[in-house]
């Protein structure tokens, strides 16, 4: 294992730093309507509560910032390492456009054709990743199943909803 320098340490922290400040982003269109609009709307019995959504999202970018900062580190050279960056881009820039669709538009159709695409996305960041390091795209696994989890809660919230 490779270990940590002072300047990789700081890195760390800018690449989780990014990936958070995503989500503060998303939370902007989330906020407004989460006590209000989608307070009206029926969910099914496997909703969760608002605080572990919260918990979820902050554990899930902090480990895209790891799985991004190895791939930062250890890409360099590889030929995937460029499409393996805009790939991750592209999906963190999808997943701000999942809150604005869904509760930014308050639209559960939007947000699920949104959603398809964002975890296209998640699932093809994962395969370059792993062309480059293993154990970034293994850090990537939870977020998969997590939008994997929000895409069939946002389809039967829409189901519920006419």
């Amino acid at each position: 294992m490779k270990s940590i320098t002072a300047k990789e340490a700081g890195q760390i922290i800018v690449c989780i730093g990014v990936c958070e400040a995503v989500g503060i982003v998303g939370s902007i269109f989330t906020a407004s309507s989460v006590v209000t609009w989608y307070q009206t709307l029926n969910k099914p019995w496997f909703n969760p509560p608002g605080f572990v959504f919260s918990a979820v999202w902050i554990a899930l970018f902090a480990m895209m910032g790891l799985s991004l900062f190895l791939i930062w580190r250890d890409g360099q050279g590889s030929p995937n390492h460029r499409v393996a960056l805009a790939t991750f881009a592209s999906q963190l820039l999808v997943n701000v456009l999942w809150s604005y669709a869904f509760f930014g538009l308050q639209s559960p159709l939007a947000g699920i054709l949104v959603i398809v695409l964002l975890w296209l996305l998640i699932l093809q960041t994962i395969v370059t990743f792993w062309s480059i390091r293993r154990e970034a795209a293994l850090l990537l696994i939870p977020y998969f199943l997590w939008v994997s989890f929000a895409g069939f809660l946002n389809y039967t919230v829409w189901r519920l909803n006419p």
